[in-house]
């Protein structure tokens, strides 16, 4: 086995504090935001635990909207430290829909919208612009888990009214899972320092914004891994090479790609594409066809094809087309496979028809 020579990772240079704040400044950039933002040691569900019980008290009231476990989880948190959720639930596997969420502000009053922006458990894409617009109509903070839509999708922070988003570097950015960044508005501060607040934690946003923020950036809060620093510096010097726009359009292609060819293949997409991710694809398979046996004659195949969540996934699998598999290299492979799997179980597929729509999408895009 193949192993990565251990100067490479050990005996780093250190990562200064100037040089932290610069990869604060830059994440801004990629969120379209002059909002703070802060960088959390630790995979982003722990920036998504800190935002919640950073923000939660007892007497807030928030609308949690649930579309997989991760919104399940950021209720659980609220509730932890006390706040009133009402859990919004879609049907499983499936996008919120706008008029769900306006029926629950016509039913109540809120102070806070949670939701996840795109579902790589999946591949379906809540309709983040309108909640947004809908919740600051109210009055309401939004809090948004973009940590795989950024890269995959525009996440406009000020355009849209984001008070928190989370977001993390290992989806379509392509970079390492070990921190995680949040953009925090004026409005997000003023909650978060309210009495009661969470203090000497590593949950606390309000120990970051003390002791990294107010002292003008310049001293690094704990210990940081500078491993991990260096890391998000490559991601993101490969992101502002490449240009955000354009990852984008090459997450756009590959999602466009794959949805045509399962057409070719006689297959159907498990959501529409106008509520579909581009960072997942997911598809239901035929009647005939359980998924616990095609991911069975998968497994040796080495493919980006794996269960799909929730109570669909013994019929749906989930086709990821995320960060550098987003290519026509990958998403070729991932079809060839499908298409030999499917003739395997008694399902006719042409892969050859697959490949020249996956051809054609790319080709357009090229044009």
């Amino acid at each position: 086995m193949n192993s990565i020579p251990s100067n490479v990772l050990l005996d780093l240079p250190p990562f200064p504090p100037s040089r932290v704040a610069g990869l604060a400044d830059r994440t801004a950039a990629l969120l379209n935001t002059k909002n703070d933002v802060v960088i959390v040691q630790g995979e982003a569900i722990l920036a998504l635990e800190a935002a919640a019980t950073s923000l939660g008290r007892p007497g807030l009231r928030a609308l949690n909207i649930v579309t997989s476990p991760y919104g399940g989880f950021f209720g659980t948190w609220l509730e932890r430290v006390g706040s009133s959720v009402t859990n919004l639930s879609a049907e499983n596997g499936l996008p919120i829909t706008l008029g769900a969420v306006e029926a629950a502000f016509a039913s109540g009053s809120f102070d806070l919208v949670a939701l996840v922006h795109a579902e790589s458990a999946t591949g379906i894409l809540n309709p983040l612009e309108d909640i947004a617009a809908l919740a600051k109509k109210h009055g309401a903070l939004v809090v948004v888990d973009a940590v795989a839509s950024i890269g995959g999708h525009p996440v406009e922070v000020d355009r849209l009214g984001i008070d928190i988003a989370v977001i993390g570097p290992q989806k379509a950015l392509a970079g390492s899972a070990g921190l995680s960044m949040l953009s925090v508005s004026a409005a997000a501060w003023a909650q978060i320092e309210k009495p009661g607040a969470t203090e000497i934690s590593s949950l606390s946003l309000l120990d970051l914004k003390r002791n990294w923020l107010d002292k003008g950036r310049q001293g690094l809060p704990g210990m940081p891994s500078s491993l991990e620093l260096h890391a998000l510096d490559a991601a993101l010097t490969r992101i502002e090479a490449e240009g955000i726009e354009a990852v984008i359009a090459r997450h756009v292609t590959a999602a466009n790609a794959t949805r045509e060819a399962l057409i070719a293949l006689g297959l159907v997409a498990f959501t529409p594409a106008d509520t579909a991710s581009n960072l997942a694809t997911a598809v239901v398979l035929p009647p005939a066809i359980r998924a616990a046996d095609a991911l069975a004659a998968l497994a040796p195949l080495n493919t980006q094809i794996s269960a799909s969540v929730g109570a669909v996934s013994d019929r749906v699998l989930r086709i990821q087309h995320t960060g550098r598999t987003a290519r026509f290299e990958a998403v070729a492979a991932n079809i060839t496979a499908l298409a030999g799997v499917l003739n395997q179980l008694g399902h006719e597929a042409d892969a050859g028809a697959a490949l020249a729509r996956i051809f054609s999408a790319y080709n357009r895009t090229a044009a």
